[in-house]
């Protein structure tokens, strides 16, 4: 009776694990476990997930052997993949070590840099002596032909090697996300950029629109048609999505303000990089290394107004300012030396919004105060000058000779001045209850929610030129990459994003790392308790079982 029940007792419990991996191989589930949920993707990932319908290709070139910072990027970057790969079964990927094979090394190396994966290059000195090797924290995805490469490590110039990557790791599914939309949605949306006010030539915003062209459709518009047919023209630019208006210098007619404004009353988006004072580096470059900054007047000053912000005509200087290259010393012996200029302050972002978040400082040149107005526009400063600013008034006399005089600190107590501003809401019309200038057919006073940015500089958009050629938007001299095209780009996203794929970028991720200077410091130590502390521990075993032994049987 008893081996019966044995046997029984045997049989239930095979049954019982066979009726459990049966249950198990149907119920597949994956839990995030992670107080901050960083496995976890959005709503609006998964909505672009489910939009492929062919093989989706990953190629990752974070592989190899990596101090502890880069194994943790690159445990991250599989970790989010699989979470892209739970969703669809369309995700393929490959990781591959551009560096593993010595006699294709240099080969790939100048392919892949030709391709615009720049490398990073790590410099250890831990072991006593000075080390470095190439890493590349790239990916290429590819889909119906088509492939757009996605950063991994989002670098920067003001931070320690752990804060970017732990930036890096915040930013994974958007750098993803963003790559896959590019590839699956393809260009829906379109931009206008307004020329015929005196706009940036091309040559000067060709980087920018080099880095939003992959995303939209681009193409000019000029405001000239609105002298002879105002409500065609209106027709005409309310076909896009935004409008982009960089750094006009000539005064907007109140023809072309209606027609502005009835396009953003019609729901239409803009990006405003407006100026209020005439003054740039340019003007500076003379005989007498001076100028005087005044007034500029574009007669938008009621169109902002109306809507909520008010561009002053002053001059922010700032303690916390990007260099200018000036030649220091008399004739010959002059040298070209770096000297921090106040006139380019650089510019902190907001820390909460999506469009700033994780931003690098952006550079500006001459920039001007914003004063945000009560009225039922949501604002939000998404830029602004540090604590330790001051306010100039125009107009004033401003030389490069000023940079050789003596600083008063004190005298930057302005505290934090906005510099560019979100604008978001039912805009009021700013012809509301006014005098048309021209007789319009749908005339609207109140706009369906809609949003628009102001920034007070328009050189934040515009890249140097050399020989001829544009140069990369917000990268100086020594190498320097500031963060006006990631900022720029992110604002046209964000404006334009009806998803909410812009919203991944405030995904808050916390990371711990070990302390290396007390690694460095308890290395031997920590090397012995592992070590050394087991075998004691065995002997002392070893001796005590040996003894009780003893005492027991003799």
């Amino acid at each position: 009776m008893k081996k019966n029940k044995t046997v029984l007792y045997i049989l239930a419990v095979i049954v019982g694990l066979v009726v459990i991996n049966m249950i198990s191989s149907q119920i597949y589930g994956r839990y995030d476990l992670t107080k901050d949920k960083r496995y976890t993707l959005s709503d609006a990932s998964k909505r672009l997930i489910k939009e492929i319908d062919v093989p989706l290709i990953i190629d990752v070139f974070l592989e190899g052997d990596f101090p502890s910072e880069f194994r943790l990027l690159q445990t991250e970057v599989r970790q989010i993949i699989e979470e892209f790969q739970w969703q669809t079964n369309k995700i393929k990927v490959n990781y591959i070590d551009p560096l593993e094979d010595e006699a294709k090394r240099q080969l790939y190396i100048e392919e892949l840099t030709k391709s615009g994966l720049e490398p990073y290059i790590n410099t250890d000195n831990s072991s006593g002596k000075v080390t470095q090797e190439l890493i590349f924290p790239w990916a290429f995805a590819s889909y119906n032909g088509q492939t757009v490469k996605i950063p991994l490590l989002k670098r920067s110039i003001t931070q320690g090697l752990q804060e970017q990557i732990n930036n890096s790791v915040q930013g994974l599914e958007y750098a993803f996300a963003d790559g896959f939309s590019k590839l699956i949605k393809g260009k829906t949306k379109q931009i206008a950029i307004l020329k015929g006010n005196g706009q940036l030539d091309d040559i000067y915003i060709a980087d920018f629109l080099k880095t939003i062209q992959p995303y939209y459709k681009i193409a000019p518009f000029t405001l000239d048609s609105v002298s002879t047919n105002p409500e065609g023209t209106l027709n005409d630019l309310n076909k896009y999505d935004l409008i982009v208006a960089a750094k006009p210098s000539k005064a907007f007619t109140e023809n072309e303000k209606l027609v502005l404004d009835q396009y953003t009353m019609n729901g239409g988006k803009s990006l405003w990089l407006t100026e209020s004072v005439i003054m740039d580096q340019d003007s500076l470059r003379n005989s007498g290394n001076s100028s005087i900054s005044v007034l500029r007047d574009l007669n938008l000053n009621d169109f902002f107004f109306k809507y909520g912000v008010r561009v002053n005509p002053s001059l922010v200087k700032d303690l916390l300012s990007a260099p200018i290259m000036l030649a220091i010393g008399e004739g010959s012996q002059a040298q070209l030396q770096p000297i921090q200029w106040q006139y380019s302050p650089l510019a902190t972002a907001n820390q909460n919004h999506p469009i700033t978040k994780n931003l690098e400082l952006v550079k500006y040149d001459f920039a001007s105060p914003i004063d945000t107005l009560k009225n039922s526009i949501k604002k939000t400063i998404l830029l602004q000058s540090s604590p330790q600013s001051k306010l100039e008034g125009v107009p004033t006399v401003i030389s490069l000779a000023d940079v050789t005089e003596k600083l008063d600190r004190d005298s930057f107590n302005s505290g934090p001045q906005p510099l560019a501003v979100l604008l978001e809401g039912e805009f009021t019309s700013v012809y509301d209850k006014r005098v048309l200038p021209f007789k319009i057919n749908d005339f609207k006073s109140v706009s369906p929610e809609t949003k628009m940015v102001v920034i007070s500089d328009g050189d934040v958009i515009k890249n140097d030129i050399r020989k001829n050629r544009p140069l990369e938007l917000g990268v100086d001299y020594r190498g320097f990459e500031y963060g006006n095209k990631e900022f720029l780009l992110n604002t046209i996203n964000y404006l334009l994003d009806d998803t909410g794929l812009i919203n991944i970028r405030t995904k808050e991720i916390s990371i711990a790392y070990l302390d290396s200077d007390k690694i460095r410091d308890g290395k031997g130590k920590w090397q012995l308790i592992n070590i050394a502390l087991p075998l004691v521990l065995l002997g002392c075993f070893g001796l005590a079982f040996n003894y009780f032994r003893k005492k027991k049987y003799t």
